[in-house]
């Protein structure tokens, strides 16, 4: 009995954290090849996918919280509604703005520009709220993911399009998420699973009118289905879940293990299962991500 309470909870530990970290990145790569399916074989637009992520994941993550307990932070006031509204506003200009960046120039680019642009705004706005630059580790962690990533995601050919206005567009995804991310990371009311879900409600009930002008129109079949329901529940809601708890038991600049791990893992899923080929440069590119996420998730937590 003695060592047991003496042993520290696993759930306080800076690893799980560090590990929760890890399986949202992994999710979301696993996600891109549902969203893929989605598009090539059933047809449904990028903004309805993005709708369906979020009204369906948010609901799962709502019966999830009050299936488990999970209270609802301040349900019984307004201050409550301004974090959900505010969530839901963050996470609807991080997917619309993303899909109107891939509109707008392409997958490859938009990609690159929101996945470089996410762990450098971290960086920046984690110093800004500490007051202090960022050590060497950090720094050179951020400095390897970026060039890592362009080496990586670099085979995405630039379109003769308006690659301003889209690169603009992913600056705004970019910004919108990392926000996000500092935001949840730096206060324990907005992290309940309860809230969380219906923040993303809220995102859903914003994209909505978009993705019904689109088309939302699914085809019944196994396949589709069984497409969404594993983008909705795994990608969106377990992963989702897993990175803002995991925001709580990390140092806010640890949030970005989970997202240089979602190309990564894109890329290595579109190897195995979509025949596709790593040239020399862009294994280079995946060397240097994984030397960036082993030094973030080897930085000590600070107190």
């Amino acid at each position: 009995m003695t060592a047991t309470s003496a042993s520290p909870s696993p759930a306080r530990t800076p690893l799980t954290g560090t590990a929760l970290l890890v399986v949202a990145g992994v999710l979301w790569g696993a996600g891109g090849l549902a969203g893929s399916y989605l598009a090539n074989r059933a047809g449904v637009g990028p903004v309805a996918v993005a709708a369906y992520r979020l009204l369906c994941g948010g609901a799962l993550i709502v019966l999830y919280a009050a299936a488990t307990g999970r209270r609802f932070t301040g349900s019984a006031g307004a201050a409550v509604w301004n974090r959900v509204g505010l969530s839901g506003l963050l996470l609807a200009t991080f997917q619309a703005a993303y899909f109107a960046a891939v509109t707008a120039t392409s997958v490859g680019l938009a990609t690159l520009t929101t996945m470089v642009a996410v762990p450098v705004l971290i960086t920046v706005g984690t110093a800004g709220l500490d007051r202090r630059l960022p050590d060497a580790r950090t720094a050179g962690a951020v400095t390897l993911a970026v060039v890592g990533l362009f080496l990586l995601l670099g085979g995405a050919g630039v379109p003769g399009g308006p690659v301003l206005a889209g690169a603009a567009l992913a600056l705004l995804a970019a910004a919108s998420f990392a926000t996000l991310s500092l935001w949840h990371a730096r206060s324990d009311a907005t992290s309940d699973a309860g809230d969380l879900g219906l923040g993303f409600l809220a995102g859903g009930l914003v994209l909505l009118p978009f993705a019904l002008a689109s088309g939302m129109a699914l085809p019944l079949r196994p396949d589709a289905l069984g497409a969404l329901g594993f983008l909705v529940l795994l990608p969106t809601a377990v992963a989702y879940v897993a990175y803002f708890t995991a925001l709580r038991r990390s140092r806010p600049g640890a949030a970005v293990i989970g997202v240089l791990l979602e190309p990564l893992t894109a890329t290595a899923l579109s190897v195995a299962f979509a025949d596709e080929r790593l040239s020399a440069v862009q294994v280079a590119g995946a060397v240097l991500v994984l030397v960036s996420i082993t030094l973030q998730a080897a930085t000590p937590t600070r107190n």
